[in-house]
């Protein structure tokens, strides 16, 4: 099983940014898939954490180095080495607070200015387990990935629904990237495999494999 082996013991190491306003939950999505912990006192991050996981994928162990940060605007000064060498994000909104919603504009920007064009991005509503509360419908984050070309999901770090999934269907698309790149090699020569624990910065066109994704369920 992955999660036994080796710590250095990995075929490719991406590197995936969360984003998003203050209090949407980041940090527990990050301790939900890292290490199957949530915390209902998490206070707010200050500056900047990581944590790691490995996943296989298709037979290749994938080690995901996941970036977490404060949303507040104090801390606007990582950004540009926050997002560097950032292969996937997971854009996070609070759906019972709308106001996180309308801001997800400019995080997409700030996150479009930082990294490649073709970064792996999932729109992420969080806290589905406040249905009652809930103040996003699925359809407009729906709608609003599909303009934007972004894959979707909606997360409950709470009750651990759809967390592993949003984290496995992002490091899933970076590496079918990443192995399509390596596989078609312009030139002829043998395919450029990067090296094990290589950052995967994505050049090539992307956008015609990036839809939204399942599953707001």
């Amino acid at each position: 099983m992955a999660g036994y082996r080796a710590e250095d013991d990995y075929d490719y190491l991406f590197k995936v940014v969360l984003i998003g306003d203050s209090g949407v939950g980041k940090s527990n999505l990050l301790s939900r898939f890292t290490k199957n912990e949530f915390n209902l006192e998490s206070k707010s991050t200050i500056g900047v954490e990581f944590a790691t996981r490995t996943l296989t994928v298709d037979g290749k162990v994938i080690k995901a180095q996941i970036w977490d940060t404060a949303g507040q605007e104090r801390y606007r000064a990582i950004t540009s080495a926050y997002y560097r060498g950032a292969v996937g994000a997971l854009l996070v909104y609070d759906v019972t607070r709308h106001a996180t919603f309308e801001n997800v504009d400019r995080w997409l920007n700030e996150l479009r200015n930082h990294t490649d064009p073709n970064i792996v991005v999932l729109l992420v509503g969080n806290k589905s387990d406040l249905r009652h509360l809930t103040a996003v419908p699925t359809e407009d984050g729906t709608s609003y990935a599909e303009r934007e070309s972004l894959y979707f999901m909606e997360t409950s770090a709470l009750e651990a629904t759809n967390v592993e999934k949003a984290f496995a269907e992002v490091l899933t698309q970076i590496y079918r990237v990443v192995s399509k790149k390596s596989v078609e090699s312009d030139d002829g020569s043998a395919p450029s495999v990067p090296s094990k624990g290589e950052k995967i910065n994505i050049k090539d066109d992307v956008s015609a494999m990036k839809k939204v994704g399942c599953c707001s369920s």
